[in-house]
This record gives structure tokens, C-alpha cells and sequence, in this order.
């Protein structure tokens, strides 16, 4: 019945060690022999993304920052794509210069950053990305803008968002990927957006789909699909929404909703 897989990558097809096991690897490789498309749905950068799907050797399109871009991975074709508008773009380069925020941008699939400071080594580390420390920040916002995220407390970047919203909230989509992750995209640049788009690019329905996520951001693609499926370590807000509730990130629950929902139905 199904015919698409999105995977989110952090705490999702990641365990705590950061890496995909051979049982989950396995169990994807068989549901692609099936003729399944499994995908990675992921708030990271294209380039981020990338390494993580030729560890498991995909070949389709991804859905890469946060679903603001679809990109394949055999020749970086660019299907879909949503920028931040510009004019929200610089209404927010001014909050966080204004309050000494930290504010990352991504153009051209290049991080950059104003200065190397501890937040952007850390994120630098844990995506595998190298960052850029930009001559002129501010021109930046010229660009086309996939995504800007905002590092800091978990408690403030709440406090944040609620400022924010009033502001840009009717240009942007607002979401947090981790705790300590605030991040700004176009208002059709999530998650549920990018897998309606992979439906229709791949010709099923979004009854035909399965969403896996963990956090906050997944909701939309899980709200979308026709089997929207929370990680055992998802959020309480995530589990409520859900279809289903597999095991957790280091228990293989993305093994075991391939298997369930994929294998077994296929076998019988």
C-alpha cells in the first residue's frame, strides 16, 4: 500500500551515536527493492543531508531545510524550493543584531555565520559542516535565503518566537529542530509541503505515504501523510498527533515501522 518513506534524520534514523544501524539500513534496502521511495525529510542543509543519504546509499530526491528545498541526489537537480522573503529576512537580521543574537544563514548551501563563536562551532560539529565566517554579513540577505536559524537558550528562543510572530509571522514559518534551534523559513517551506510535493512528483497519493519524526518541525509531514508515525523519544506534543508511536531513535523505530507497515504486509 505504501509508496513513500520520509525519514527525519536527528533522533529519528540517527541513533544517540550518530549513526544509522545496519538492522534500520537492512530493513530501508528492502522496502526500496519493494519499489518504496524512502527519503530523508530533514532540517539540514542539502550538503548535511547528503552525507548521511550516501551512507545509506539513496538515490532520489531529499527533502533538505525543513522542506524548503528538494533536491535529487543523482545530478542536484532542484525540484522544489521556497526562500525566506527578503523583506522578512531583514526585518529579522535587525531583531537579533539589535538584541546580540546569533543568526546563521544559508545561501547557496554555504553556512555562514557573522563570527566563529562557540554556537557556531558546536552546530558545525554535530551537522559534519564546515562553516564560513561572511566578509559582509548583511549582504547576505540579497541572496536567496533557504533557511536562518537563531541559536540560544531553549526557555528565550520561546520567548522569541512569540516575539517574532507578531512581525514576520505572517511572511515566515517558524519552527523549532532542536531545543536550541530556532529556525525561519518560507511559509511553504515545511516538512508537509515538501512530502505533498514528492507525492505528487512520484505519481502516488498522500494516502500512499509514512512520515517518521521526532520533534516539533515533523508535524506537518506527519499531520500530512497517510501514516504519521512519532519516535518513542518524540515530543509529548508529536506522540498526541501521531498515527502511531514506534520504538525510540536507539531501539531502531524506524526499523520496525518499515517492517510492520512495509515488509510484513508485503510478505503476506
Amino acid at each position: 500500500m505504501y509508496k513513500l518513506i520520509a525519514i527525519d534524520v536527528d533522533d529519528t534514523l540517527l541513533n544517540d551515536d550518530l549513526i544509522v544501524t545496519e538492522g534500520t539500513k537492512k530493513a530501508m534496502e528492502a522496502a526500496i527493492a519493494q519499489g518504496v521511495t524512502v527519503t530523508l525529510a530533514t532540517g539540514r542543509m542539502y550538503a548535511s543531508a547528503k552525507k548521511i543519504a550516501d551512507q545509506i546509499q539513496l538515490n532520489v530526491p531529499i527533502i533538505t531545510y525543513q522542506g524548503s528545498l528538494v533536491k535529487t541526489l543523482l545530478d542536484g537537480e532542484v525540484l522544489y524550493e521556497r526562500c525566506v522573503p527578503q523583506d522578512a529576512a531583514r526585518e529579522l537580521y535587525a531583531f537579533t543584531d539589535e538584541h546580540g543574537l546569533h543568526l546563521q544563514l544559508y545561501a547557496d548551501d554555504i553556512l555562514y555565520v557573522k563570527e566563529a563563536n562557540d554556537k557556531a562551532i558546536k552546530y558545525s560539529t554535530l551537522t559534519n559542516i564546515p562553516y564560513v565566517v561572511a566578509e559582509d554579513f548583511e549582504a547576505l540577505l540579497d541572496k536567496p535565503n533557504n533557511k536562518m536559524l537563531i541559536i540560544d537558550e531553549p526557555a528565550y528562543l520561546d520567548q522569541l518566537a512569540e516575539q517574532l510572530k507578531p512581525m514576520i509571522g505572517d511572511r515566515v514559518h517558524i519552527t523549532k529542530s532542536k531545543a536550541h534551534y530556532l529556525e525561519f523559513m518560507h511559509k511553504e517551506g515545511t516538512k508537509g509541503h515538501a512530502l505533498r510535493f514528492m507525492a505528487e512528483h512520484l505519481g502516488c497519493t498522500i494516502d500512499q505515504t509514512i512520515a517518521i519524526g521526532d520533534a516539533w518541525n515533523d508535524h506537518e509531514m506527519i499531520e500530512a501523510a497517510g501514516l504519521g508515525v512519532a519516535m518513542g523519544n518524540a515530543t509529548p506534543k508529536l506522540k498526541e498527533i501521531a498515527d502511531y508511536i514506534t520504538l525510540s531513535n536507539n531501539e531502531e523505530g524506524v526499523r520496525h515501522v518499515i517492517e510492520k507497515f512495509v515488509l510484513q504486509p508485503a510478505s503476506k
